[in-house]
């Protein structure tokens, strides 16, 4: 068969979810099958491969590129993709997390009502959060949950095996051990320091596997959700982190939730933060908007995050 003729490439991370992604190819293969689509999967073979895979595909003039994984596996196959008017991005969730296929409207897991309604091919275009250069499509996030996630892995990227109650485990961990440091908030009107407990910036909503710490997020309204909690004694950080699941905490008091198109950021010394749930370094954070940038395929009737 003629390649210059395909349309579509599933970028599957064979680890995903500790391996479900690839137990999911022969369903997914016969789902091409179903509806009629000529495609090519090809598999990952190491940290930043989906990137190469993605742009490698993308000179080859495919339309549809999508991928079989977990958040992290979406970001990187993502970035070659941004403000690429042409093609269209896609995710079959199957990593430990799933925060981002929420904003999609589609579950964690795909049954065939969900394979049927992805290969529609509805399409509509998200904003991109981006920090000191790096893409983010979900979010980003400083403090505790960067403590979090930095708790989820052994060595830079390498991920800890396990379930998503992994995360429950890490999160009640942080919560004791956790000490906040000082962060330097700057805007056009000056500087302001404060402390950081919880800073998430965000596209979407829900973070490690169902905390809504940004629950009024529109992924397609030009706007960054931010939420920024202080500091807390210990009693305080269980009392506002069980509010966190449906979204209650931004009703209180020392929750500092808005919404901006950028932000910046300095701290005294270098600290974790996360971006999708990947794990990095810095003491600046310079983070932006880049609006409606990446073109996906969502759930029209789904819950999704998207104002149409």
């Amino acid at each position: 068969m003629d390649n210059t003729k395909k349309e579509w490439v599933f970028i599957v991370n064979p680890i995903a979810g500790n391996g479900f992604a690839k137990t999911i190819v022969p369903k997914l293969k016969e789902m091409i099958k179903k509806h009629d689509v000529d495609a090519e999967i090809v598999f990952t073979e190491r940290s930043g491969h989906a990137t190469e895979l993605s742009e490698l595909y993308l000179k080859r003039g495919f339309r549809y590129i999508i991928a079989v994984g977990g958040d992290g596996t979406f970001n990187e196959m993502s970035r070659p993709l941004i403000d690429k008017k042409d093609v269209t991005a896609g995710i079959i969730p199957a990593g430990t997390g799933n925060d981002f296929i929420q904003i999609l409207g589609f579950p964690n897991r795909f049954g065939d009502k969900e394979w049927d309604i992805f290969f529609n091919k509805n399409v509509i275009a998200m904003d991109v959060g981006s920090c000191n250069g790096m893409i983010f499509l979900n979010g980003m996030g400083l403090g505790f949950d960067a403590q979090v996630a930095a708790e989820n892995y052994t060595e830079p990227g390498k991920v800890k095996r396990g379930s998503k109650y992994k995360y429950l485990w890490h999160i009640v961990k942080t919560l004791l051990f956790f000490r906040e440091k000082r962060m330097t908030v700057i805007t056009p009107t000056g500087r302001h320091e404060t402390d950081c407990f919880i800073n998430t910036i965000a596209i979407g909503r829900r973070f490690a596997g169902g905390f809504y710490l940004t629950p009024k997020a529109i992924a397609n309204d030009g706007l960054l959700d931010v939420c920024m909690i202080k500091k807390l004694s210990l009693l305080e950080r269980f009392s506002i982190l069980l509010k966190v699941p449906e979204g209650k905490h931004i009703a209180d008091k020392r929750v500092n939730y808005y919404q901006t198109k950028g932000i910046n950021l300095e701290f005294p010394e270098v600290v974790p933060f996360h971006v999708d749930g990947e794990l990095f370094f810095s003491d600046r954070f310079d983070v932006t908007l880049l609006p409606v940038a990446l073109k996906t395929i969502y759930n029209p009737d789904g819950n999704h995050f998207f104002t149409r």
